[in-house]
């Protein structure tokens, strides 16, 4: 607890006390009850806390590294020398180089460095957004060659579940762009391959933990990509959808919003189901921006004209009175990650985010943690903890916790006689809470 009675701090030491007491009493019962909803809107590679990456995949026989030009590393599973890569030194057998240091420690340690963003100094590390995002897109692309191998993509999405369980959390839903992973020798599987996968962990996972809802997928590709990349892609996610219903979702667009294409840049590809009489929901991230006026400022209104189930961050909606009166007739929820958008600056003090007016006014909201394991943050807990101390001031308690849980399950992609169930089982543990509280 900070030194209080001084001119940097002028609270006194009981106003301290008392407001520890609140922040510590909060998150215990944020831990102990509220994170037994659903996480919505959480990306495939960064659900995982980095320790489990480093301590378990990176010591896993067959493990290469090499180091970047940039001062990164990559990683690959071979059975034999990987083929060299441009900007980056020759492969090194992990295994070999460990027993060569002896002392591994700051070797582990650099690698949890590459694969967080989490710095002792933030503001002076990442002074600009388009720093910060490059460093972000980084940590993923260290992670990409230990997740997509094979055996780690199952043994990942299985340990991701279970750190949101152990974090109270009944249901997941991933955004994933369900890469091509490889065998060890080099051969590759195909995106049929990962979502059979998906499934079979899936399957095994709540086979063990009955209480767990299970986990959906919902399909994402990088903004990035052209309108005829796009077209290819809607239809390859609508035969997805088609043949695994029970853990597809729906389709997404993923990136830095600022600098990749709007929305109505891939309308033709976007038209294509209804079009064809299919249904692909969508599940549009739109709004994760505060550069207002611009084509991607207009995403807001299009995900909505495109039907979108819900809206991923939503940040800059209060700035858009039309569509928040449209998005709250509709019932289309924004997803409020606190964390990820203070440390992708849009938002310093948490006590600014425009989310607080949004729920003032009525507009449904979920919160979720977008990528936990960059940020170095618990599955959601966290975020949970930051949305009650920063969003709402004196004015959230226990009910706000409630409904945001509640709102988790209510507008997720479960069917709606699951979700009825859920939400059963989440009222009968909230009022044995509250019982058990009061006796």
């Amino acid at each position: 607890m900070p030194e209080c009675g001084t001119f940097s701090n002028p609270f006194t030491c009981g106003d301290l006390l008392f407001i520890y007491f609140l922040s510590t009493l909060a998150y215990m019962i944020i831990y102990l009850i509220f994170c037994l909803g659903a996480a919505l809107h959480v990306h495939d590679f960064a659900m995982v806390g980095v320790d489990w990456l480093v301590k378990n995949v990176t010591y896993r026989e067959n493990c290469y590294v090499c180091f970047t030009d940039e001062q990164t590393v990559q990683f690959i599973f071979s059975s034999g020398q990987p083929a060299s890569r441009p900007r980056c030194s020759s492969w090194t057998l992990l295994r070999s180089l460990r027993e060569k240091i002896k002392n591994s420690t700051d070797l582990d340690n650099s690698f949890n460095r590459n694969l967080t963003l989490f710095t002792e100094d933030p503001d002076r590390a990442y002074p600009r957004q388009e720093i910060v995002w490059k460093r972000f897109e980084q940590a993923f692309l260290v992670a990409y060659g230990l997740v997509t191998y094979a055996p780690v993509f199952k043994d990942y999405l299985y340990e991701g579940l279970r750190q949101f369980y152990e974090d109270n959390i009944m249901y997941v839903e991933i955004r994933a762009l369900l890469p091509a992973t490889y065998e060890l020798d080099g051969r590759l599987n195909n995106k049929d391959w990962s979502m059979r996968a998906c499934q079979d962990v899936v399957k095994g996972f709540t086979a063990n933990f009955p209480d767990f809802l299970g986990a959906r997928v919902i399909f994402t590709v990088h903004r990035g990509i052209n309108a005829t990349e796009a077209v290819k892609t809607v239809e390859e996610a609508m035969t997805l959808h088609r043949d695994f219903p029970d853990i597809m979702a729906g389709f997404d667009f993923v990136g830095q919003e600022d600098l990749g294409r709007p929305l109505w840049y891939f309308k033709d590809a976007l038209s294509l189901p209804e079009d064809r009489g299919v249904n692909l929901p969508y599940f549009f991230h739109a709004g994760e921006t505060d550069s207002q006026g611009t084509d991607v400022d207009q995403n807001l209104m299009d995900a909505l004209l495109f039907n979108t189930t819900r809206i991923g961050h939503g940040f800059a909606l209060a700035r858009h009175p039309v569509v928040k009166e449209l998005s709250i007739k509709m019932d289309v929820p924004i997803e409020v990650c606190p964390i990820s958008n203070q440390v992708l600056k849009l938002v310093s003090d948490l006590r600014d985010h425009p989310v607080a007016v949004l729920m003032a006014e009525g507009h449904p909201v979920v919160i979720s943690s977008d990528d936990p394991a960059l940020f170095g943050a618990t599955a959601l807990s966290h975020d949970f903890y930051e949305a009650f101390m920063g969003f709402g001031g004196m004015s959230f308690n226990l009910g706000t916790l409630k409904e945001l849980v509640i709102n988790s399950l209510r507008y997720s992609s479960l069917p709606s006689q699951t979700k009825k169930k859920a939400i059963e089982v989440l009222l009968v543990k909230w009022d044995k809470f509250v019982l058990e509280s009061l006796l």
